[in-house]
């Protein structure tokens, strides 16, 4: 046993129960934002419709079946006299699980870091604590933090060389939001390149076929127009706000349907670069292991950012656990953009402080998009870093490291 790694183990437990209790604390006193509204509006309609007249009559909801079953699980314990009276209420139970995956997402990077992921005590510490994991988590009210555990999960068994567990966890990381997809190749040429993809395209795909199953069967277009379709918000993140800021209509709406045919071109400009790089860079790194696997997900990470046509504001915690690994420093100047941004955004949607509920659907608070402009720029400057510090254009990650941090050895 080595008392300064269990030392270590210790304070970064203790510092992420910490986090977990006033995140606790925030929402078990609060509603959150219109998302936990919306979210008990689906509750109810899934409880006496069922699934396929959601999706039928209402676009907002583009959530996979696993989300939905869960939705309809705590609406119906909610309703029970005794939870009332106890006073569990409906958006304390819909952020319960992102609270508790937040703690076992800190769990799962000191495993990491006792192995070739090495990470700094004092960033793990900075991790742990996150104002950004305790805005999204505590407060905000949506599944986005039980994606990025099972994301998480699903690349800890990568490096552990557990290819069916691996295949399981990110089929499930797909059930909460369809952005893992995004990762697919990446996993894909990992394990081929070691002759093992069996495993874990067997266990993906069974896991999710099961879970996908009542869509797949009775209503396949409707799951393919809700979810797999579904592309977030045009106009409040990245290079689609710049182009609502330019005034001119063909870029004003702001929504992610009905679009009008100049922003839908855009959209799919954006998407395909997307795409493409993570592809790219997949196969590129096919072969890396161990930290430069993680590495290479950090970079599709940034690039996805980068380039997105829509990012709403809890999604600021997808990319957090592999920057974190990738790059210390600018984990750190990501978290602090984000924290001001987001800070922000709840500040002007909840009309001030006390946080209660935010209505970012108000139309007189949409001037909170312009502090998005922050962490997204810092993000471009990190990618632009890169290419500039590269002679020959090839992507090298190393190169995304702006200071040379050495992890404690502890």
């Amino acid at each position: 046993m080595n008392p300064n790694r269990d030392l270590r183990t210790t304070c970064i437990i203790a510092l992420a129960l910490i986090a977990m209790a006033l995140k606790l604390a925030i929402a078990y006193n609060t509603i959150g934002t219109n998302d936990a509204v919306f979210f008990y509006g689906f509750a109810k309609v899934l409880s006496e419709h069922g699934l396929e007249w959601t999706y039928q009559h209402s676009r907002y909801f583009n959530h996979p079946p696993l989300t939905a079953y869960y939705l309809r699980g705590i609406y119906a314990l909610t309703e029970q006299r005794w939870c009332q009276d106890i006073g569990i209420h409906f958006p304390f139970l819909l952020r319960l699980p992102g609270i508790i995956a937040d703690f076992l997402v800190v769990a799962v990077l000191l495993r990491m870091s006792k192995i070739d992921i090495r990470i700094p005590t004092w960033a793990l510490a900075l991790f742990a604590l996150s104002p950004v994991s305790l805005m999204v988590s505590g407060f905000h009210g949506n599944t986005d933090p039980v994606m990025v555990l099972l994301l998480v999960c699903a690349v800890w068994m990568c490096l552990r060389n557990r290819p069916v567990l691996a295949g399981l966890f990110f089929a499930l990381s797909c059930q909460i939001k369809i952005v893992p997809l995004l990762f697919l190749p990446a996993f894909v040429f990992f394990w081929l390149s070691q002759n093992r993809s069996r495993g874990f395209l067997i266990s993906g795909a069974v896991t999710t076929c099961l879970l996908w199953l009542e869509p797949l069967i009775n209503f396949p277009g409707l799951f393919a127009k809700n979810v797999l379709a579904y592309g977030s918000y045009w106009g409040i993140w990245g290079i689609t706000y710049l182009f609502r800021l330019t005034g001119l209509p063909d870029f004003s709406r702001l929504s992610f349907f009905d679009l009008e045919p100049a922003q839908n071109i855009i959209i799919t400009i954006l998407k395909v670069i997307i795409v493409g790089a993570a592809l790219w860079i997949a196969w590129q790194h096919r072969h890396a292991r161990d930290r430069a696997f993680v590495e290479s997900l950090a970079c599709t990470w940034l690039v996805f950012f980068v380039f997105a046509p829509g990012v709403c504001p809890q999604y600021l915690i997808w990319l957090a656990p592999f920057i974190l690994i990738f790059s210390p420093m600018l984990y750190t100047c990501v978290l602090i953009s984000s924290s001001i941004f987001l800070f922000a955004f709840y500040n002007i949607t909840s009309g001030g402080l006390p946080w209660k509920v935010a209505l970012a659907m108000d139309a007189s608070k949409q001037h909170w998009t312009a502090w998005s402009l922050l962490p997204w720029l810092v993000i471009v400057a990190g990618s632009i870093a890169l290419w500039r510090k590269s002679a020959d254009g090839k992507l090298d990650l190393r190169l995304f490291k702006f200071v040379k941090l050495r992890a404690e050895s502890a």
